[in-house]
């Protein structure tokens, strides 16, 4: 099966309909999304072609195929208005011989492990810097923010395939990659 996984949309429409785009030319099976889907929070500043409504309708045909996790922006009124389930704190994926727990961050993240053991995967968002770190047996994963990243980082996604996991940039272009 192959994931496409990406956080922060934060309601900016443009760049959303950008990762569809890359979810249908990747050929992606299921698009696993870490929260803060709608909301750009009192944070950050409001991300370019900022329109919740029409994120909620780009993301509806979609809906049968997206997994999603709660961002601290995340409401029950988001809830409300997106035909799939966002407001679980975590989602537990199996991958092989590894447990990959993917949650946004803000509660679990390196500083506050959930339980795990030697050899899972802490898989989380919050901030919108991509990650690839190894310690102490666990692997820390980020795929970046789609809406809004930062220390210069590019909007971007992650794709799992195969024990592979790939950064790439809303262009497609792979700029990390590394095996699970």
């Amino acid at each position: 099966m192959k994931w496409m996984i990406a956080s922060d949309l934060h309601g900016a429409a443009g760049f959303v309909r950008r990762l569809l785009e890359r979810f249908e030319q990747e050929g992606a099976d299921r698009l696993l999304l870490l929260g803060d889907i709608l909301y750009h929070g009192p944070r950050n500043d409001l991300p370019p072609e900022y329109a919740p409504k029409e994120v909620i309708a780009l993301l509806t045909p979609y809906k049968d195929r997206i997994f999603c996790v709660r961002g601290n922006c995340d409401t029950e009124v988001d809830q409300m208005v997106l035909p799939f389930p966002i407001l679980a704190d975590y989602a537990v994926l199996s991958q092989g011989n590894r447990l990959i727990y993917a949650t946004h961050g803000h509660v679990y993240n390196p500083q506050n492990l959930p339980p795990l053991q030697p050899g899972d995967v802490l898989l989380m968002g919050h901030t919108h810097v991509p990650m690839a770190k190894e310690e102490n047996g666990l692997l820390f994963l980020n795929p970046g923010s789609v809406s809004i990243p930062k220390e210069q980082s590019p909007h971007s996604y992650m794709i799992l395939e195969e024990g592979t996991l790939s950064w790439k940039d809303l262009d497609g272009k792979t700029y990390q990659s590394r095996s699970l």
